[in-house]
């Protein structure tokens, strides 16, 4: 059969790589067209009809000036999938391209419309479930709570097929044997432990977080300092940041990293999940340049009461979140302080961890979307 999929980041990127090599051992013929990244590339053995990079573009001024690149995409996207007429469309989260795009097929084909990695309207633009009731026909969720909230309160049957992050770190971990001496002399890094800081994938993530965790993890002087390079990142764009300050970038290691890491700061998104799956004890980090607005909407407007993955699957505060106008310098210090310092504190969080990881379940998400996508062809 043949399978159309759309992402729009690194992390869809990743995960579609994923459920394409899991596509294929259910389906040897499966054949493939995309737009994605380098790692759809190898998976689907055939270049990206546009690369990801191409695609994304964050902020209100970036978007506005690149609407007519956006809207070629979009219309260039939905005629190539009318012409190649895939047996499946796969949307992979992205939910401003792939909504689009999704009404733009259901409404003139009958190709089915299959959601892998359900959007995060349970935070923002809850409106959008129209959308989704009328142009997806299954959703596969990654989230265990957005049963409840898709099921429960829009009656719109979903499948949870489980966490791809949970295997991505499952499989890394059983494989990986390198010794935390090895490590640290293969990346000549001292004989000190570790406070990692992971910033955020794109430019105004670091440009706006970085900086006060370097000032707040310096201050902590038996520790050294080790950032993960975000790919896609020069690495001149972090020294901009990192000044004179002490620390060592790596890239293509953030699992390695984490191995080892003695405790983190972590902007907000899959890396907060990421962090409690190698049980690193963590301080999520979130500024912007708009903080009280921010601060406003998430008290006014925003459905959750967090922002970091773990607290979200938790439902309850397992590692403190400094966003907006509570992220500063001294509170980063304080909160640092206390996954450094307090055992206590160590063992609440990491016992939260485990209730994560429960909650997540077995791990196997490609394997079971995989199979549940070929078992509803099938029926067609």
């Amino acid at each position: 059969m043949k399978y159309y999929l759309i992402v729009g980041e690194a992390s869809g990127d990743l995960h579609a790589s994923h459920l394409m090599v899991a596509l294929r051992r259910e389906d040897p013929q499966a054949e493939f067209r995309f737009f994605g990244g380098d790692l759809m590339a190898a998976a689907g053995g055939c270049a990206p009809v546009k690369h990801y990079r191409d695609l994304a573009y964050m902020g209100f001024v970036p978007v506005l000036l690149h609407l007519r690149t956006i809207f070629a995409n979009m219309d260039f996207c939905k005629h190539d999938i009318v012409e190649w007429r895939p047996d499946a469309l796969i949307l992979v989260d992205y939910p401003g391209f792939n909504l689009s795009i999704a009404k733009y097929i259901h409404a003139r084909t009958r190709i089915p419309v299959y959601y892998y990695i359900a959007p995060k309207i349970w935070a923002w633009k809850e409106y959008r479930i129209k959308n989704i009731k009328r142009d997806v026909d299954e959703l596969f969720s990654i989230l265990p709570f957005e049963v409840d909230f898709f099921e429960g309160k829009h009656q719109y049957p979903i499948h949870y097929v489980g966490n791809p992050t949970l295997d991505e770190v499952v499989a890394f971990r059983a494989s990986y044997k390198e010794t935390r001496q090895d490590f640290f002399e293969r990346n000549g890094l001292q004989a000190k432990p570790v406070i990692a800081l992971l910033a955020g994938s794109r430019k105004q993530e670091i440009k706006d977080n970085l900086p006060d965790m370097i000032r707040a993890a310096s201050s902590f002087g038996g520790y050294q300092l080790v950032l993960a390079g975000a790919p896609g990142i020069d690495a001149d764009y972090y020294r901009a940041y990192i000044g004179d300050a002490d620390v060592k970038v790596i890239f293509g290691q953030t699992y390695e990293l984490l191995s080892h890491a003695d405790a983190a700061l972590v902007t907000s998104g899959t890396a907060t999940l990421e962090t409690a799956l190698f049980r690193v004890p963590q301080v999520v980090c979130y500024h912007t340049p708009i903080g009280r607005v921010i601060a406003f909407l998430k008290r006014h407007i925003l459905k959750v009461k967090y922002i970091s993955l773990v607290n979200l699957i938790a439902g309850r505060e397992v590692v403190r979140e400094l966003v907006a106008d509570t992220m500063t310098v001294a509170q980063i210090k304080i909160e640092l302080g206390r996954i450094l310092n307090d055992e206590s504190w160590r063992r609440e969080m990491l016992a939260g961890y485990d209730e994560v990881s429960k909650r997540l379940g077995e791990p196997g998400a490609p394997a079971k979307a995989a199979c549940l996508i070929r078992s509803l062809l099938a029926k067609d």
